[in-house]
């Protein structure tokens, strides 16, 4: 074999390595690449419950009494106020109260006082004594005084309304001529409903039934044996005299 024989064939074999080199980094790099994936958009809610849902959650009650350096004890309006937050504490608290009663800018006697008329009609409405927790924090200089009381409650929520992700009118938008309802309709009314509910838990589940008013069921029976009608009787609801106003 000739030198220049040589010299051909190695340069061959430096060019197929160096195919074969390339064809594996190809491979390699193939390997990494990955197909770009194609996002969904979310779908559309078209019903208004859906887009605007009632959620409940937890939220505070609070009551503030306000105490002066010079008087102690409670006014009759404060006492009011009081006697209400007990009694609403009875029907819909899911905590104990918490009291923050003040002290400092000299107010300590006075709130000291407030508080046993506080605890006094607590009592009274039934609160245990247990339940409710006291505890001072600091006045702030030239604030005014004042006992708060809070505890927890459930408390039913939708929205905020007034949100336009998209236009309503029409555009370039093929969206627009599929003739779905507006994101904000219906809002305004589920933010009614929350509000207006006496008991958030009854959008959850029924409460159970009270037992049956067994006076006017014996009552009902008892007709119903003798064979009479069973029904009630209310007289005079038609004897009312039409108005001559007017005439």
């Amino acid at each position: 074999m000739t030198k220049a024989h040589t010299t051909i064939v190695e340069r061959r074999g430096r060019v197929g390595w160096r195919l074969l080199a390339a064809a594996g980094l190809a491979a390699t790099l193939a390997g990494c690449y990955k197909s770009p994936q194609v996002v969904a958009e979310p779908a559309y809610p078209t019903d208004y419950r859906e887009r605007h849902p009632i959620t409940i959650k937890e939220r505070e009650r609070t009551v503030e009494v306000f105490v002066g350096r010079n008087r102690g004890g409670l006014t009759p309006v404060q006492r009011a106020d009081v006697l209400s937050f007990a009694q609403q504490w009875r029907r819909e608290a899911m905590s104990g109260i918490i009291i923050d009663v003040p002290s400092g800018q000299g107010v300590e006697r006075a709130a000291a006082d407030s508080m046993r008329e506080v605890h006094s009609i607590l009592a009274a409405s039934g609160v245990p004594r247990n339940a409710v927790f006291v505890r001072n924090y600091r006045t702030p200089p030239a604030t005014l005084a004042s006992i708060k009381m809070n505890y927890s409650k459930l408390s039913a929520e939708a929205g905020p309304c007034g949100q336009w992700p998209t236009d309503i009118g029409p555009s370039i938008d093929s969206k627009d001529y599929e003739n779905r309802p507006y994101w904000n309709l219906g809002c305004a009314t589920q933010r009614n409903l929350a509000s207006m509910v006496d008991n958030p838990a009854d959008l959850v589940q029924p409460r159970g039934e009270a037992p049956a008013y067994s006076g006017r069921r014996s009552v009902a029976i008892d007709k119903y044996r003798k064979g009479d009608n069973p029904s009630g009787t209310y007289d005079g609801y038609d004897k009312g005299k039409i108005s001559d106003l007017g005439k």
